[in-house]
Parts: C-alpha cells; sequence; structure tokens
C-alpha cells in the first residue's frame, strides 16, 4: 500500500461559526479555563516553536453550548451522511429532526436544567441522537458503561442524581434496569428498538433471528418507548445555558483505582476540546471526514473525537457495537474511513492478525491512539502495514480527554505524547515541593486549558486536590524536553518501589514489546516483605508463537537494569480489559493476591 503522507495547508478553525451561538470573544490562551488556568509568562512555552505550520496556539476558542455543534452541522450539511450502523445510513436532516423531537419529549416528561440522564448504550444511532437531545432539553448526560455489573450501576445513578436513563430493548442490557428500577431514584427508563436501526433486511430478519435476545417490559409509567417520545412536532423550547458554567456531561472515572468520580465537563469544556481537535487533525475547513467509531461514545475518548469532532466537521460516524477484529476489518473496507482513533490493543491486533493482506485499509490517512502507552513497535508495525498515519495522543476524562498529542506532520518524537493542543498548558510539577521542576527533569504532569473540567461532582475534597493553583493533576510522571514535547514516564499510582529504587513499568513493557512473540504485556508491582514491592509481569502471545520465561529474560538482560528486570513472568492466553480495550492491572494484582491467599489457606 502506498504510504500517506500528513499535509497542512489548513487554518486554524477553532473561531469558526457553529449553529449561530455567540462567541464570548476571548482567547483561550490568556483567558481562564475552568479549573482557573492562566497563560504562564513567556517563555515557559517550549512548544511553541515546534508546532506544526499554519497552526496557532494561541487560536480562539469560542465559549459555546455543546449542541450548536449538531445545529451547525444540520445547517451546513444536511445531505451528508452522519452515522453508517451496520450498513443503515442516517443524514445530518435526519439526526437532527430526531434530535429536536426527542428534545421536545423530554421536556415534556420532566427534562430541564439540572435533570440527569444516563445513557446505558452500546455504539448505536440512538447514542448521538439521545446524546444531543439531552443537551438540548437542557438536561445533563450521564455516560454509563454496558458491562457494569448493578452494584456499580446503583452507585451511579445515586451518586450523579440520575432520573432517567435511556437503553435498548436487549435482554444483555434491559435484564439490568427492573433492579435498578426498584433500589434506585431512578424514575423512568426510554426503550429503544434495536431493529429500527438496522438496514433491510436486517431489521426484519432481527425478530425472527435473535428473538430470544430481545427483551420484554412491561407496559406501565416507568417504561417510555423511544418511537412514542418522539411524536411531537420537533419543537423544543429554548433553554438558557451559561457554557461556562453548566455541566453538559458527567464523566465517571476511577474506577480501575479507587472509587469512581464524575468529572464535570461543562458545554465550553467539550465544545472546546472539539475545536482544539479540529485544529490539530490536518484537514481543509468543510472536508468532512468518515470516522471509525469502534471506541465505545460512553468513553470520553469516542465522545469527542469520533461524535462531538465528526458532528462539527460534518462527518460520517461509522460506528460498530463492539470491537470484534474480523468485523472491523470487514467495516474498514466496506465503508473506507479515514479517520479511526483507538486504544494500542486495537492497533496490536491489526498488526497481528493474520489474513490482514486480505483487506484494503488504504482509504485511513490518520490514526489517534490514546487510552494508553502505545509501543513504539506497535506504531511503526501498524504504518508499516497499513500506510497510515499513526501517533499517540493523552488526555483524561477530566480534559475533554485531548490534552497532547504528536503532530500529523513535523516531528513525531518515539515514545512521547506530543505538544500541548491549542491553548492548553502543560507544566511539570514537583512531586516534593509542588513547584515547577527545570526542563528535562521528572515530575507530575499537571495540564491547564478550557477543556479542563470544573470539579467532581459533590466532591470538594477530591476536587481540592486534583486541581492545585488553577491546574490539573494528571497522576502521570513525565518529562518535557527542549522542543516542548511531553515524555510519560509512568503512572505516579503504578510506579514500583523496590528496595528503595524507583521502577517505572512503562519501560519496563516498552522493552517486552520489543519482543517479536508478544502480543501484549503488562508491568506491575507485587507486594515483597524484603523489597516493599517486587516487578512481575503479565504477557500474552502472539497467534502461533511461543515463549518461556527464561528465552524472555535472557531477551532483556541488556536491555533494562537489574533493579527493572521482572522477578516473576506469567503467561496469560489474554489480559483483562476495560471497554475500550485498556489492560486492567488493578484486576491483575486483584487475581494475584487472591491467588497467593488460596495458596497460603
Amino acid at each position: 500500500m502506498a504510504t500517506k503522507k500528513a499535509t497542512t495547508g489548513r487554518k486554524p478553525a477553532g473561531a469558526a461559526k457553529a449553529g449561530g451561538a455567540k462567541s464570548s470573544g476571548a482567547k483561550s490562551g490568556g483567558a481562564k479555563s475552568a479549573a482557573g488556568a492562566t497563560k504562564p509568562a513567556a517563555g515557559k512555552q517550549p512548544w511553541l516553536n515546534s508546532y506544526p505550520p499554519g497552526l496557532d496556539w494561541d487560536a480562539e476558542i469560542p465559549e459555546r453550548r455543546l449542541y450548536a455543534l449538531m445545529d451547525h452541522a444540520v445547517e451546513r450539511y444536511p445531505r451528508n451522511q452522519a452515522v453508517d450502523f451496520l450498513g443503515k445510513t442516517m443524514t445530518y436532516a435526519d439526526i437532527g429532526d430526531a434530535v429536536d423531537r426527542m428534545a421536545k419529549g423530554l421536556q415534556a416528561m420532566g427534562v430541564h436544567a439540572g435533570v440527569k440522564v444516563g445513557l446505558f448504550l452500546p455504539n448505536t444511532p440512538y447514542g448521538v441522537i439521545a446524546f444531543f437531545a439531552i443537551l438540548k432539553a437542557g438536561g445533563t448526560v450521564v455516560n454509563y458503561n454496558p458491562l457494569y455489573a448493578e452494584r456499580e450501576l446503583l452507585y451511579q445513578i445515586d451518586n450523579s442524581e440520575t432520573d432517567y436513563l435511556v437503553t435498548l430493548d436487549l435482554k444483555v442490557l434491559y435484564d439490568k434496569i427492573p433492579a435498578l428500577l426498584k433500589q434506585s431514584r431512578l424514575k423512568k427508563v426510554i426503550i429503544c428498538r434495536m431493529q429500527d436501526v438496522l438496514p433491510f433486511p436486517k431489521n426484519l430478519l432481527f425478530p425472527l433471528v435473535k428473538g430470544k435476545e430481545i427483551a420484554k417490559y412491561p407496559a406501565d409509567d416507568q417504561h417510555v418507548r423511544y418511537a412514542d417520545l418522539l411524536k411531537n412536532d420537533g419543537k423544543p423550547e429554548e433553554v438558557r445555558i451559561d457554557p461556562l458554567k453548566d455541566i453538559a456531561v458527567l464523566q465517571y472515572t476511577g474506577g480501575t483505582t479507587g472509587v469512581p468520580k464524575g468529572a464535570m465537563l461543562t458545554h465550553a469544556n467539550l465544545y472546546a476540546n472539539a475545536m482544539q481537535c479540529n485544529m490539530w487533525f490536518p484537514s481543509e475547513e468543510g472536508q468532512a471526514e468518515r470516522i471509525i467509531g469502534v471506541l465505545p461514545l460512553f468513553h470520553v475518548f469516542a465522545m469527542t473525537i469520533v461524535m462531538t469532532y465528526g458532528v462539527y466537521k460534518g462527518s460520517c460516524m461509522i460506528l460498530l457495537p463492539r470491537f470484534e477484529i474480523d468485523q472491523l476489518l470487514e467495516t474498514i473496507q466496506r465503508t473506507n474511513p479515514t479517520i479511526m482513533p483507538g486504544v494500542p490493543t486495537i492497533f496490536t491486533a491489526i498488526n497481528n492478525y493474520p489474513k490482514l493482506g486480505d483487506y484494503d485499509l488504504s482509504a485511513l490517512n490518520y490514526c489517534l491512539s490514546g487510552g494508553a502507552a502505545l509501543p513504539l513497535d506497535v506504531k511503526q508495525n501498524f504504518e508499516r502495514l497499513t500506510g497510515c498515519t499513526l501517533v499517540e495522543g493523552y488526555g483524561l476524562s477530566e480534559t475533554s480527554p485531548v490534552a497532547t498529542a504528536n503532530p500529523f506532520s513535523g516531528v513525531n518524537k518515539e515514545n512521547s505524547i506530543g505538544l500541548p493542543v491549542p491553548g492548553t498548558n502543560i507544566d511539570i510539577i514537583s512531586i516534593d515541593t509542588g513547584k515547577p521542576v527545570p526542563q528535562g527533569e521528572k515530575g507530575e504532569i499537571c495540564i491547564s486549558g478550557p477543556q479542563v473540567m470544573a470539579g467532581y461532582w459533590n466532591n470538594p475534597d477530591a476536587t481540592k486536590e486534583s486541581i492545585v493553583d488553577g491546574r490539573f493533576r494528571s497522576g502521570d510522571i513525565g518529562y518535557m524536553d527542549e522542543d516542548g514535547y511531553t515524555f510519560i514516564v509512568d503512572r505516579l499510582k503504578e510506579m514500583i518501589l523496590a528496595g528503595g529504587y524507583n521502577v517505572y513499568p512503562r519501560n519496563v513493557e516498552e522493552v517486552i514489546y520489543m519482543h517479536p512473540a508478544v502480543a501484549e504485556c503488562a508491568v506491575v508491582g507485587i507486594p515483597d516483605e524484603y523489597r516493599g514491592q517486587t516487578v512481575k509481569a503479565f504477557v500474552a502471545l502472539a497467534e502461533g508463537q511461543s515463549l518461556t520465561e527464561a528465552d524472555l529474560l535472557a531477551f532483556l538482560q541488556d536491555k533494562i537494569s537489574k533493579i527493572e528486570m521482572p522477578k516473576m513472568v506469567e503467561f496469560r492466553t489474554e489480559l483483562p480489559k476495560s471497554a475500550i480495550g485498556k489492560i486492567l492491572k488493578k484486576e491483575l494484582l486483584a487475581e494475584d493476591a487472591a491467588k497467593k491467599e488460596a495458596e497460603a489457606g
């Protein structure tokens, strides 16, 4: 396949109008963000000299209502394909009409300013429609992971004060609903029919082939059919929204490391990040992309890169309900997407797919990796096999999420998370003193900018701990080089303290990934009576490969120090992952602890 090169002939688009909403006119670099950050003194931004040609770090980023993105797309691109779901397509005119009708239906049901509406959905057109309809009705979106257990769902419903929930008529989802209605504050559930968003003839065959998977639910006041909710004139009452203050989305985070917290993302936060992404991707103003959404929209990465950025561009969102490598590759070949956001496990799976040569992936221009560290070997192999530019970005739920990214044109530094996106400041702060460290020294990565959250919902203590001096503390340790590129050394909470020495798992993982037999790995610190912690590696091999612990350790011998060398290696067929494919180290640690306890017992 021919290698594609990124182009740079685009103008900063942050000031482009969307839906006629008014801008404050303040430039993001000098205005306060939701976290109260201000532009640092001149000379403290080494990334400015490394910025991609034609891109202005200090470009104006308007403060607008998030649903103005959809109004803008409907006005400018009514005939553009908005969604392709398993072959069924809908235009922006179709989606916009459904958004307006659902918004009015939600208002009639009781949704108004401050009311929380949950989305309990896999990727379908309903997710896009409901997201913007809730915002237009004046409500706040609460994203729910459909894989969560009943206990986790009950906690999030009550903590977030969710009153309404949108879901599908599938047993795998609905079977959890009766308990939620009975045991929580939940008032009503909106049921969307899966059959209605499938293409012909799948929509006709679905009840026959998948009838056992369709849920039955009572015809009572607690259950509202999506189709009934849309039976109105599509003229919702206009709601007054302050983009800087009103919360658009409660995005729960921290479930893998502790009690989940709801990051309060304002309309201005999420609108700003969509604009920042629009400026970063090297496409012309008005050029609609085709974005494949295999990552779930309930996760902040896909919510922004696939949906809010995609809607602003008038792009087609090619939605898949789950990650299955065969279906993904077939869909790429059928739909010719130009952009694919993903996580390292997805790119690894593509690299290792035995029949990859049977598929044409040449339409892909740009891929952005996030959610976890992108091993250099994975990046290089993917680019070699597909001809697509793959860059690593970085962000968190609390930053809407994109904070930094490697440029698609210009220098793309190995193992770096890149440069701050427009209007964003990165400061490296000493863990001991709380002051900025000299350039090149390690410290905690702290972020300020218009996309930084307003704080944690009903958790002022966590907010105060996370936002200090106007900067969001990421919990990641890293450094910035002389060109303004940031490098993550590791997670502060995942750093291993072995015999008084700091061991950074990411360093060890990078080297393990260099072995051709390794598909996935995770390095963790296991409790050790003598050393405090000791290094353990969990490894999954590529299909058809074999490797012993002795062989792996011999391979690592001249590549890492004795302190970093794993003292234990456990091979597995696969590693536990989150909904977006992020390896769950917390689960590995829990399983290891349970195994030791059973052996001791």
